[in-house]
Formats: structure tokens, C-alpha cells, sequence
């Protein structure tokens, strides 16, 4: 059975989808479609603009679901088995399961990143990563530190955890952390605390829009962040979706659920290889590939 699975945050790159836009008549169209729904060029930042302009959470979201998406639409006899996105990624899945529109899945991106930006500026607060400790462990220490607020946001592979937090929080727990043994706690360039409960706010903005866009019933299952589990109700996607700001991105998990329910062929979608990466060392024994 095939997987395909579609990148997030972090996978960005200047040109991104220049040869589809130049092409293809049909992605020309989706590029032309966005700039139109976004109110701005996003195709002049992402085939041509600075990395620091594409490295703006506004920009970089709607870049990384457009070129994940308008490049699921040129495969020809596309007939996934299974789905799933890293953060970000699960809206890309979504719309290629066909449980949102193209547009509506665009103003909902546009809303989360806006929605995120503004939860940062209330919260100064950031990420960093943890190599090489157990998922447990990880978890203990960030529940040991006190007055802080600081949790494990991403499993995306066994010995690679992300945690979350305010400043002094994700620090505490990092000096924690290598105390117990960990190799390396790497800060991220984030913005914010992502997937912690410091995004409360721009979960309840985003929850107003879900709310109001219309979802259809996926035509494969999507194994959606919160909970690593198959979904094909739309009230429990929503449901999902929803919660996804605030809590853990479970992709170790994810991946295995996936594995286990007969997927041995994964095919990442959008840019970048980093989803390959990590299920080769959740599954050693798939088959990985790139669009």
C-alpha cells in the first residue's frame, strides 16, 4: 500500500515551484488562483524572494501547502492508500484526500499562520531539539520544570524530539535534558512555541474558521497528528484538526500506525526530503521516494 506524506515548516526553499508554475497549465492556474485568495504575490517570494522574506511564518506556511499540493495535482493515476502531514503538512493531506477544497484549505493555512504570528508576539517563546534520549524521559523532565511552561511538541523519530516553550523554560529543560544523557539540545530558529499550549490563542481563532469551512469525508484515511490514528469522520478530522496547534505533532507514531496497517511504500510530497529521512529510521524496512 502507498503512504504519500507532505512536508511542513521548515522545508522551504527559494524557487520552490518555479518549474510547475512554468510547466504546467493547470499548476500556472493553482499558483495564479493563490496569489488572488492571498492578496499578494506569494509566487514572486517563493520563485524569486530572499530567504528572509520566504522565512516569514505568513509567507512560508502557504508556500509549503501550495507547492505540496499543486504537485499532488500533476501525478498522473494519484490513488494514495493512505495520508498524512507534519503539522502544516496535514492540510496538504487533507485537500488530496479530497476532505477540503483547494481554496478553502489556502484561507484556512493563511489564517493559521497569521493566527500563529500573533500568538508569538503575546508569548515570546521558542523550540529546540533533543537528539538522542527516550520519548518517556523527554517527557518527564519537561513535566519536571516548574513555573515554566515547556513540553515535547514533536516525535518525529526515535532519538529526535522537538520540545516547546517559553525561553527559560525550554533552557531549564534543556540543562535537564543533557543532564540525563541527551547528545545535543539544538535551538531552533522558530518563531514560537509551536504545538504547546502557548498557542492556545491561535487555536481558538483557527477553531472560528474550521468551524465555518466545509469538510466532505476523505476518500482514504488520514492519520492525523494529535492522535497517530486513521480518520474518515469528518466531525473527528475537524475535532483533530483543531487540537493539532496545541498539541504534540505524534509522527513516530504516525508512521508506525501507518506500517502497521499495511503501508510499505511512502512518498513524500512538497519540498524537501526530511519526511523520507524520518520514516527510514521509524521503518527501517519501507520503501521511500519523492515526487
Amino acid at each position: 500500500m502507498k503512504a504519500y506524506v507532505f512536508p511542513g515548516q521548515g522545508s522551504q526553499f527559494i524557487g520552490m515551484g518555479k518549474d510547475l508554475y512554468e510547466n504546467n497549465a493547470q499548476a500556472r492556474a493553482m499558483f495564479d488562483k493563490a496569489n488572488e485568495i492571498l492578496g499578494f504575490e506569494i509566487t514572486k517570494v517563493m520563485f524569486e524572494g530572499t530567504d528572509e522574506e520566504l522565512k516569514q511564518t505568513n509567507v512560508t506556511q502557504p508556500a509549503i501547502f501550495l507547492h505540496s499540493v499543486i504537485l499532488a495535482s500533476t501525478i498522473e493515476d494519484f490513488k494514495p492508500d493512505m495520508v498524512a502531514g507534519h503539522s502544516l503538512g496535514e492540510f496538504s493531506a487533507l485537500v488530496v484526500a479530497g476532505a477540503l477544497s483547494f481554496e478553502d484549505a489556502l484561507r484556512l493555512v493563511a489564517k493559521r499562520a497569521d493566527a500563529m504570528q500573533r500568538a508569538c508576539i503575546i508569548t515570546p517563546s521558542t523550540m529546540a531539539a533533543v537528539l538522542g534520549l527516550d520519548d518517556a524521559k523527554i517527557e518527564e523532565i519537561c513535566a519536571s520544570v516548574e513555573g515554566e511552561v515547556v513540553v515535547a511538541a514533536n516525535f518525529n523519530c526515535p532519538g529526535q524530539v522537538v520540545i516547546s516553550g517559553t525561553h527559560e523554560g525550554v533552557r531549564l529543560a534543556g540543562e535537564k535534558l543533557k543532564e540525563a544523557g541527551a547528545k545535543r539540545v539544538l535551538p531552533l530558529p522558530v518563531g514560537g512555541a509551536f504545538h504547546s499550549p502557548l498557542m492556545e490563542p491561535a487555536r481558538e481563532e483557527l477553531a472560528a474558521a474550521i468551524e465555518a469551512t466545509a469538510f466532505s469525508a476523505p476518500r482514504c484515511p488520514i492519520y492525523q497528528n494529535v492522535n497517530a490514528q486513521a480518520a474518515t469522520e469528518v466531525e473527528t478530522i475537524k475535532e483533530n484538526l483543531i487540537s493539532q496547534l496545541t498539541a504534540p505533532v505524534r509522527w513516530t507514531q504516525s508512521v508506525r500506525a501507518m506500517v502497521a496497517d499495511g503501508a510499505v511504500e511512502f512518498i513524500e510530497c512538497g519540498p524537501g526530503k526530511v519526511l523520507q529521512g524520518l520514516v527510514k529510521k521509524i521503518a527501517a524496512d519501507v520503501t521511500t521516494a519523492g515526487v
